[in-house]
């Protein structure tokens, strides 16, 4: 069953970054990001407090009367949700398998760069079979993007075993798969009156935008061969173009009218 999103719990930083992260290039006039919040009742002070303290911390950057985003983590990520939503794989997967060794004899790193390695290592979307041994089809790049770690060795492998068997121990298809159905049957509540231009719809369809961007970057994008039947990543992303263009197109008519 869809679940409406609450959109009273966003704060003015969350917004800014939620709007910036979407767009591409990550910069926009500080009019273009105060009319955004005002969408959901973030008044224009909070709003410019907000953004001198994200300039402060070093997230986001003034110039020109506009604002970017600035921290590398926030760049990458950012990065990262675009080609999570273009979804772009090998043409042709032959089999093998990325595999990432973690440790090194003597070695002791820190609980924050333990955490920091292995959010790293989803993020390039392998998924820990054992603690310090991760893997992934090899249909992305070669190696994945993952920071440069002395203690972390590479190797191509090919599974014995059953690859779909294995994948489906790595990841929660079902799980992902039902996500994604959910979040097609609320854009497809909410396309049809953000295309009839019902301005009453921003509010949450920009709060089920940041929910489906999220989704994308969770999507393994694993070969079609290891996929379950009725795979919906596909059905996602072609229901998105659609909704991100009707939810763009009513919003630029919004900021234009209260620019």
């Amino acid at each position: 069953m869809s679940q409406r999103r609450n959109t009273r719990s966003l704060t003015a930083r969350s917004v800014l970054l939620s709007v910036l992260l979407g767009t591409d290039p990550p910069r926009l006039p500080v009019r273009v990001l105060v009319r955004t919040t005002e969408l959901f009742g973030i008044a224009e002070g909070t709003t410019r407090t907000a953004l001198s303290r994200m300039a402060a911390a070093g997230e986001v950057e003034a110039d020109d009367g506009s604002y970017a985003l600035a921290a590398d983590r926030l760049l990458a990520r950012q990065a990262r949700q675009v080609a999570s939503r273009a979804a772009r794989t090998r043409p042709r997967w032959d089999g093998g398998w990325a595999q990432a060794v973690v440790g090194a004899p003597g070695r002791r790193r820190s609980a924050a760069d333990r955490a920091a390695l292995r959010a790293a290592l989803a993020a390039a979307r392998l998924a820990e079979l054992r603690e310090g041994l991760w893997l992934r089809p090899d249909n992305l790049g070669d190696p994945p993007d993952v920071p440069d770690v002395p203690d972390v060795q590479w190797f191509r492998t090919t599974p014995v075993d059953d690859p779909r068997v294995l994948a489906g121990r790595l990841w929660d298809l079902d799980g992902w798969a039902a996500g994604a159905d959910d979040l097609r049957g609320q854009m497809a509540t909410l396309v049809e009156p953000l295309e009839a231009g019902d301005r009453q719809a921003l509010r949450e369809g920009f709060v089920l935008s940041a929910a489906v961007l999220r989704q994308f970057q969770l999507d393994p994008l694993l070969p079609a061969d290891l996929l379950p039947a009725g795979w919906p990543g596909d059905a996602l992303r072609k229901d998105y173009d659609r909704y991100d263009d009707a939810y763009r197109r009513l919003l630029g008519s919004w900021l234009r009218e209260h620019g």
